[in-house]
């Protein structure tokens, strides 16, 4: 019988949830302090939770290293960072329902004022006036992936007409290749794509300008997806408005024009962070792990020699 495949786990729920997995033996790490002597041999390492580039480095204290699993399903900051034969896998599938409430939320927020009356009750007035309406709008959802499908599926009660787009035209989904004539003729943009080389500053003037008059622009990706000198541009304007959960750069410094920026809902990258989040994405890791303890490839491999 073979050895059990050590997993480094930043988190001890982690390790719970993966010793339940036949084949696994999760050993507990502080990213901030020394990896323990069980680093020697580990074979897989489970990255911090929104780790930033830094948390690579921890690659090299782990000589034997085959995989490394991720707890979310943004995947830009290892690709390309790896060392030669190590694979990695993310958490695809663990925050896409929390996400998609999110967008939900925000469309909501927007169309029915709730920041303008919030705002309003702070001053003690009583700003009674007409809203706007979720129903009957129509949705673009840039990115056809886990997110992209929940979102669609917590939207249709609400009465809109979505558009999903992906990366390549299928049954039921445009391709990117359609934005310029797709974007003038929805009221909002939903953005839930991965950051990669192809959609970064995607989200660029041209893109703003093709968007009609009012309508609003939600960013439940990453900053970089969009150019943030062409948003605060527009909203400065006035033309259009916008929420979003990220910004670049992230965190937002103080004195920062989007801090001000007129039309824009603005929470700081809560999308996933919810009570079962850490859960949620390790019962995707212990997915993914039991297949590389059986010798499969990881369901959710990003790269590697499997």
């Amino acid at each position: 019988m073979s050895s059990p495949v050590t997993v480094l786990v930043p988190h001890t729920v982690g390790a719970e949830i993966l010793s339940g997995v036949d084949g696994l033996d999760p050993v507990v790490y502080d990213p901030e302090k020394p990896l323990p002597d069980e680093a020697a041999h580990a074979r897989v390492l489970v990255a911090p939770f929104l780790a930033g580039s830094d948390a690579v480095g921890i690659v090299e204290r782990v000589p034997n290293l085959e995989l490394v699993q991720l707890l979310t399903a943004g995947a830009e900051t290892w690709i390309g960072r790896l060392p030669e034969g190590v694979g990695l896998s993310d958490g695809r599938g663990a925050h896409g329902g929390a996400t998609a409430e999110w967008v939900v939320s925000v469309l909501l927020a927007v169309y029915r004022h709730l920041d303008r009356f919030v705002r309003a009750q702070d001053r003690g007035e009583w700003d009674y006036h007409q809203t706007e309406e979720l129903a009957g709008k129509k949705i673009l959802i840039v990115g056809a992936g886990d997110v992209g499908q929940r979102t669609r599926a917590r939207l249709e009660p609400f009465e809109v007409e979505t558009t999903l787009v992906g990366r390549t035209a299928r049954d039921g989904v445009h391709g990117w290749d359609e934005l310029p004539a797709l974007l003038p003729h929805h009221d909002a943009t939903v953005l839930i794509v991965p950051l990669t080389d192809e959609t970064r500053g995607m989200v660029d003037a041209g893109f703003l300008a093709a968007m009609p008059d009012g309508s609003l622009l939600v960013n439940g990706a990453r900053g970089p997806v969009v150019d943030t000198d062409a948003l605060v541009a527009e909203l400065t304007s006035g033309r259009i408005r916008a929420a979003v959960d990220v910004t670049d750069p992230e965190p937002l410094p103080a004195g920062h024009p989007l801090w001000s920026a007129p039309g824009l809902l603005l929470t700081p990258h809560v999308g996933g962070s919810v009570p079962l989040a850490m859960r949620r994405a390790y019962g995707v890791a212990a997915e993914q792990l039991a297949a590389f303890a059986a010798g499969d490839a990881p369901p959710n491999l990003v790269t590697g020699a499997y």
